[in-house]
């Protein structure tokens, strides 16, 4: 951690800020996500399918309003997107701890989703645009911080709220206030160069930047092709959860197996992103980099595939070693294919916008991804339970990796057509 911390600082102090701010902020937010549902259910006594509202509200309104966060951000500056996002949750997650009608959980639902729309494009072009030759480095360094709140978020909610889930929301909403306050008094303004509309053309210039964007076929082919990414990193908050309990039960050894899950994933992170980085920007291309992390992420269900061929012991060391390692090494391969991509994922959006838009092609790049999220989920739920209805616990799997080695090949077909290359300047996709 000590060179992870030298580096640090040799970044300017905006980008040091921009760290530090995104450790805090899922510092934060996963201190207190994890235990709402729990919350909702059972200390309000909603009804399940209230909850799902309730959680679905947020996460439709952050990816739905990712493209007119970035837009903002683009035309208004980087700093005050990021202020308001954070003012905005601290407001929503105090109202979650205070309330208790259907509504104002609504409401405070959706504002800690925009939230997010807010502040996430912006702190990224942001951390690209002063990071500048240095950004694969800064994105790594980045994905570092994010990871350790990740981290530590949820052992200081699980503390908190077993107190009481009141001062949990109140504990994260202070953070976010305390945040807001430094983003106000510390960090620069910055604003992107030639993003706003001239004057009296405002609504007709952001449809016109939109489009321009919309036309940029490199930019939506590299946006569909690493939708697989996320969905099968995800899969460490859904399938793999889902198939240590399905062998090690609900019990201790269950709840402790999935932690290790979470453990193994974060401190990978922490520990090797940073080397993995400096390896793969030393040996390989961009697009081949990117290859490589998603051929490892398909890898990373290999285990599991293997594991349904053994059979399933009854009780003892040998059913609890089947439920817990297969997940567990699939969670390190993962976050190990993650390690890989994503600092030259972040820097190919910026190197694919022609440095203009950054924060809209990233709201963009974000909201195509939820959706893929989302969908992949949802297809993801049917294998696992066709598997169990068929008798085929190797079906999910096999889907998982079949994606995965998709998405590779399509990324490497982009690489060696020269798609991921920076765009030759063109006409700037602005109304006249």
């Amino acid at each position: 951690m000590k060179g992870t911390l030298a580096q640090v600082r040799t970044y300017e102090r905006s980008v040091q800020l921009l760290m530090v701010n995104q450790f805090t902020i899922n510092l934060g937010f996963y201190m207190l996500m994890p235990y709402l549902a729990a919350h909702l259910s059972g200390t309000l006594g909603l009804a399940g399918w209230v909850v799902g509202l309730v959680l679905g509200v947020r996460n439709f309104s952050q990816q739905g309003m990712f493209l007119v966060g970035g837009t903002l951000a683009d035309r208004f500056g980087y700093k005050p997107m990021i202020v308001a996002g954070c003012v905005l949750r601290t407001a929503g997650f105090a109202t979650l701890g205070l309330v208790d009608s259907l509504a104002a959980l609504i409401a405070a639902s959706a504002a800690t989703g925009l939230a997010g729309a807010l502040f996430n494009p912006a702190v990224r072009a942001y951390l690209a645009a002063d990071a500048g030759e240095r950004r694969v480095e800064a994105f790594a360094l980045f994905n570092v911080f994010y990871q350790a709140g990740i981290l530590l978020g949820p052992l200081v909610g699980m503390v908190l709220t077993g107190v009481d889930f009141r001062i949990t929301c109140l504990v994260a909403a202070g953070i976010f206030a305390l945040l807001s306050v430094v983003q106000i008094r510390a960090l620069p303004a910055r604003r992107a160069e030639g993003a706003a509309p001239k004057e009296g053309q405002g609504r007709d210039g952001v449809l016109a930047q939109w489009r321009g964007i919309l036309a940029n076929r490199p930019f939506l082919l590299f946006s569909g092709a690493m939708i697989g990414s996320y969905v099968l990193s995800f899969q460490v908050y859904l399938a793999l959860p889902l198939e240590v309990r399905r062998l090690g039960g609900e019990g201790e050894f269950g709840t402790a197996a999935v932690a290790a899950l979470f453990a193994v994933s974060g401190l990978s992170t922490i520990v090797g992103q940073t080397r993995v980085t400096a390896w793969c920007k030393a040996r390989y291309e961009p697009g081949q980099a990117l290859t490589r992390g998603l051929v490892c992420m398909s890898l990373a269900f290999v285990p599991l595939l293997l594991a349904t061929a053994v059979p399933v012991p009854e009780s003892g060391a040998g059913l609890w070693l089947l439920a817990a390692a297969p997940p567990t090494l699939a969670a390190l391969l993962l976050a190990v294919g993650t390690m890989i991509a994503y600092p030259f994922e972040m820097d190919t959006i910026v190197r694919l916008s022609g440095d203009r838009l950054v924060a809209t092609h990233y709201g963009l790049y974000n909201t195509i991804c939820g959706i893929g999220i989302t969908l992949g989920n949802l297809l993801t739920g049917a294998a696992l339970d066709a598997a169990r209805e068929a008798g085929m616990p190797a079906l999910p799997w096999i889907s998982l990796v079949a994606l995965g080695l998709a998405c590779a090949a399509a990324l490497y077909g982009l690489h060696r057509t020269g798609r991921l290359a920076t765009p030759t300047p063109g006409p700037q996709p602005v109304a006249a």
